[in-house]
């Protein structure tokens, strides 16, 4: 993959986005969004409060809410130039209308709610070309993302898993994601909902892969397609499958629990970075790579 002149910010979710695929119900009641100050820097790194913002609310079982929610947001910031985009199946996604729409943003911002709903309805379409063209070739696009719309960047996705189970083989389920961003896999809401084992499976069955957990109210900005800056109050877990010396994962039945030797952990607060391609940390990002 060529070196992408955009960039991806992936941010961790505070907030439920209308289901909770962990649980099997709907919830209304939390649409608490990330802090404004990781929003801010989304505007920022978009140029400005006056540079064109389309918030994609695909993934959401609530996507009225959810979009006056994030105008809501945007607007305490100072932005006015916010819209809400609601595609809903494969047919809007070929709207000419929508399509437009994001051939003359700044940045496209993906809601959370169920990753699959984003690769199943984008994947092949104008739109889903049109974000892959910009984000390579224009240096000022930034393509966002919480929860959901973190997790569907990267190349290979995590559909599904109970963090429970996912000790055991076969309960990680695993797809083929947007495909912004190479060898990666990212999960959300990592720290509260007790993800490492959903993360450390998927990065053992796939260990050319990095696996990024992002903590809520925490978020990471991917520049070049290869650095990686934490942004917000909490961690990022990294997890690097490179060194594994053992693991049964291939040799057990479905259900068994795995075991794994040798996976290396990295721990991330803001003003760190991380150089994926290298597979090197970063105590200072602006200073190790300027």
């Amino acid at each position: 993959m060529e070196k992408p002149k955009g960039k991806l910010i992936s941010v961790g979710g505070a907030e439920d986005k209308g289901t909770d695929l962990e649980q099997g119900f709907i919830q209304r009641n939390r649409l608490n969004f990330f802090e404004l100050g990781i929003l801010k820097r989304i505007v920022v790194e978009t140029g400005g409060t006056d540079k064109r913002i389309e918030v994609i609310t695909t993934a959401s079982s609530i996507p009225l809410e959810v979009g006056e929610n994030y105008l809501h947001s945007f607007g305490k910031i100072g932005c006015t130039n916010v819209g809400v985009i609601d595609i809903r199946n494969r047919s809007d996604a070929n709207n000419p209308e929508f399509i437009q729409r994001i051939k003359n943003c700044d940045c496209a911002m993906f809601s959370g709610g169920d990753q699959l709903r984003l690769t199943s309805i984008f994947g092949g379409t104008d739109i889903y070309q049109i974000l892959h063209d910009r984000y390579l070739n224009e240096s000022n696009f930034v393509i966002a993302g919480t929860s959901a719309g973190a997790m569907a960047m990267s190349n290979t996705m995590i559909y599904q898993g109970k963090s429970e189970l996912a000790h055991l083989k076969g309960e990680v389920k695993i797809t083929t994601g947007l495909a912004f961003v190479a060898n990666v896999i990212i999960d959300s809401h990592f720290d509260k909902r007790g993800r490492f084992s959903r993360l450390a499976q998927a990065v053992a069955s796939n260990p050319q892969c990095l696996g990024i957990g992002l903590g809520e109210d925490t978020g990471v900005i991917v520049t070049n397609g290869n650095e990686l800056e934490v942004v917000g109050s909490g961690a990022v877990i990294i997890v690097d499958g490179k060194d594994i010396n053992h693991s049964n994962i291939t040799d057990v039945d479905f259900g068994a629990p795995i075991s794994v030797e040798n996976i290396r952990v990295n721990i991330l607060v803001r003003g760190n970075g991380y150089l994926l391609k290298e597979r090197k940390f970063l105590s200072e990002m602006l200073v190790a790579i300027n």
